[in-house]
């Protein structure tokens, strides 16, 4: 009986000292409301990606920890995989498959996830990097820039797979941020670039011309914050962006963001596009309005001009009831101007 009740106090003892050292939470958000756009019937839909994650950590000793991050993306009217422009249904864990270390150096991880130019560029815009129409930071904050051109068509712009990243310590308000990817094929379709049909310049799953990277620089201190950001696709196209916001005041926040893309290596005419936004966040109360206005310019074709507002109301620090409606014209595609109008609820857990 006491060599029965030692074993019970020591794995007690054990299974305390394995729970202060390793902590794993299950976290995400589910976004659901109407919408009606442009040339299509009243739908149910998100104005936000819906997530499950999981993510941990585990104390080695020495300030030294491990990490993972696991993140799926779901629709919340179908239950199904995050399913893309196209309609094809995306990866289990869409969001980011990351695993690292972390210490006095900053932070090391390899896998999937949105690169530093993504992660960075949400914080500029008004709609708080929101992949919905009404918002910016898919299309006009990044001049139309795709991360992974050879990944498989439907699949997000925005990430890297095959990756590795840094983050930098905070260090009086500084960060640095970059990602370099292998080469390795994506099972894309093929890209004519500047080949022919019969010869593409990128053929069906074919791999990178270089290493994909991205790096940007932050600074954040009180009311101001700026970044830079510069990145190089596995095709070879370009972009570079800057922004800054500053709270004006403790309910106005102002944002500005420009960004500029190169596809000199992979088209043969209008290679150059030019971006900007213009934002504001205003918080009344439990309420916050969003406003924005940008613009994109491709060379020698109409500009891309949008018009967004927004307002969310507040239930609690988990949940929000939301209101959006935008004004999108001189697009490529029929109907040429969209009108996005959406409203919904948000809750995160």
């Amino acid at each position: 009986m006491k060599h029965s009740l030692m074993a019970i106090a020591l794995l007690g003892a054990f299974a305390g000292v394995a729970h202060a050292q390793t902590s794993v939470q299950i976290y995400g958000t589910i976004d659901a409301g109407l919408i009606k756009r442009s040339g299509q019937s009243l739908n149910i839909g998100k104005r936000a990606s819906n997530t499950l994650g999981f993510k941990g950590t585990e104390e080695l000793g020495n300030g030294l920890k491990a990490l993972f991050q696991l993140e799926m993306r779901y629709e919340p009217d179908t239950g199904t995989n995050e399913v893309g422009g196209n309609g094809a249904q995306r990866p289990l864990f869409q969001g980011q498959s990351r695993v690292g270390l972390q210490g006095d150096f900053g932070m090391v991880r390899i896998g999937r996830g949105l690169t530093p130019l993504h992660e960075t560029v949400g914080a500029f815009e008004p709609f708080h990097a929101s992949p919905s129409p009404a918002g910016f930071w898919t299309d006009i904050a990044v001049a139309g820039f795709n991360s992974q051109p050879l990944d498989v068509a439907g699949y997000s712009n925005n990430r890297f797979s095959n990756a590795v990243w840094y983050n930098s310590p905070v260090t009086s308000g500084f960060q640095l941020n970059a990602a370099i990817a292998t080469k390795e094929g994506g099972g894309g379709p093929a890209i004519i670039g500047r080949g022919t049909a019969a010869n593409p310049q990128f053929p069906v799953g074919a791999q990178a011309s270089a290493n994909p990277y991205s790096i940007t620089g932050t600074y954040n201190n009180g009311p101001l914050a700026f970044m830079g950001a510069y990145e190089r696709n596995a095709i070879e196209s370009k972009v570079w962006s800057i922004g800054a916001s500053v709270a004006a005041t403790p309910e106005l926040k102002l944002m500005a963001l420009y960004s500029a893309q190169d596809q000199e290596e992979n088209r043969l005419i209008n290679p150059d596009t030019k971006a900007w936004v213009v934002g504001a966040n205003y918080t009344m109360g439990p309420g916050k309005f969003l406003a924005g206005y940008g613009q994109k310019d491709q060379d020698g074709m109409e500009k891309v001009k949008q018009l967004s507002l927004g307002y969310e109301y507040s239930l609690s620090k988990r949940t929000y009831l939301y209101v959006d409606a935008s004004r999108k014209k001189g697009l490529t595609s029929q109907p040429t101007t969209v009108n996005h109008y959406d409203v919904g609820v948000n809750h995160s857990f």
